[in-house]
């Protein structure tokens, strides 16, 4: 006998495939890294590049040529921006000895004001800093034999990522195809939708951090350049980059300036003005740059922004930070347009609901009580 009965999933069992099924995408991403990394950062490059491209092609360009003419002026620029942060790095490197030692004679000026002002045997005190130099060493030196050991995978990604961008532009029409047959006919607006707002927010959110990046570059650089603190440009484009860390990079990027002009010998007040210094440029691009130049239509809340980087760290280390916030708003995106995942979509945001909306659901958990 055939009954019209569904079938209805238990709660704990539902949550449970969930669970599993969350393990399983993280492990698969994992296990892939050195497969999807690649791919992933040139997707998002092609996206980005795709409409200088198109203009070329309106020139009446060739499709061929323009991708080429593309993707070399892109390369020039990122190898000559390459060129100089290592020429800065080699500078740094030939004076390094000198700043261990002036940062050795600073931090033996510490033990000994620490250990006078919380009443601390300085001998201890000098205890406890070895020992945390040789944890220190010992963790370097074992991170240095795994950092050879995948230099060779990096450089094999690097040079497939310019190699990845020219296939995805060129295969664009074929790829944006097979996309909308996969999900079928009766979702084509849908999915249509999806992807366009998915390139709307790429291209507006890498072109808006590049931008915003530059500004806040010059900016740090230029106010250590006045205080005189060395590696100013180093330290400022750095800085800069950290600065695209949500919550996380703009501590370590003010930290780093601070312990440089302390461990030079500068006037004492030199950190103080450092901190006082990143604090209004952090104002102006938190109130000014953010809000009109990198701000997108799809808006992540803080709670999951920061644990997206920490995930993103997790497992894919410093590319995992750089790509969480972008696929989290790819996530949101797809989630926000399949009815099932919308309050998903809603969790992931940062619009609140008012207290108008909320006071009507709890007069009616009162009166089931």
């Amino acid at each position: 006998m055939i009954t019209d009965e569904k079938f209805e999933m238990p709660f704990y069992a539902k949550i449970t495939i969930f669970l599993i099924g969350i393990f399983v995408l993280f492990a698969m991403l994992y296990i892939g890294q050195s497969i999807l990394l690649p791919l992933i950062f040139a997707a998002i490059i092609a996206i980005v590049l795709h409409p200088i491209v198109n203009m070329l092609i309106r020139f009446k360009i060739n499709r061929l040529i323009a991708i080429i003419i593309v993707l070399t002026l892109s390369v020039i620029v990122i190898g000559a921006f390459a060129t100089l942060i290592f020429s800065q790095v080699n500078r740094l490197s030939d004076s390094l000895p000198a700043l261990v030692e002036k940062f050795t004679i600073t931090l033996n000026e510490i033990i000994i004001y620490a250990s006078g002002y919380f009443d601390i045997d300085p001998v201890k005190i000098h205890g406890w800093v070895s020992k945390s130099q040789a944890e220190i060493l010992n963790y370097g030196t074992s991170a240095i034999g795994q950092t050879l050991s995948t230099l060779g995978g990096l450089l094999v990604a690097v040079f497939l990522v310019p190699v990845y961008i020219f296939l995805f532009l060129f295969y664009k029409i074929l790829l944006l195809d097979f996309i909308r047959k996969l999900f079928g006919d009766d979702n084509k607006g849908q999915v249509s939708a999806v992807i366009s707002q998915t390139k709307t927010v790429i291209q507006r959110y890498l072109i808006g951090m590049v931008i915003e990046i530059a500004i806040i570059a010059a900016m740090e650089t230029t106010a250590l350049f006045l205080l005189g603190v060395p590696y100013a440009l180093l330290i400022g484009i750095m800085g800069a980059f950290l600065n695209t860390i949500p919550y996380i990079g703009g501590l370590i990027a003010v930290a780093l300036p601070m312990m440089v002009a302390l461990i030079s010998g500068m006037p004492s007040m030199t950190p103080i003005y450092i901190l006082i210094i990143y604090y209004i440029i952090q104002l102006i691009d938190n109130n000014l740059l953010v809000p009109t130049i990198v701000a997108s239509k799809v808006k992540i809340n803080a709670l999951f922004s920061i644990v997206a980087v920490i995930a993103g760290n997790l497992l894919w280390g410093i590319p995992g930070m750089i790509l969480a916030i972008p696929l989290l708003a790819i996530v949101k995106l797809v989630f926000d347009h399949v009815e099932p995942l919308k309050p998903w979509g809603f969790l992931l945001g940062d619009t609140m609901p008012s207290l108008l909306e909320i006071k009507p659901i709890f007069k009616k958990l009162k009166k089931t009580k």
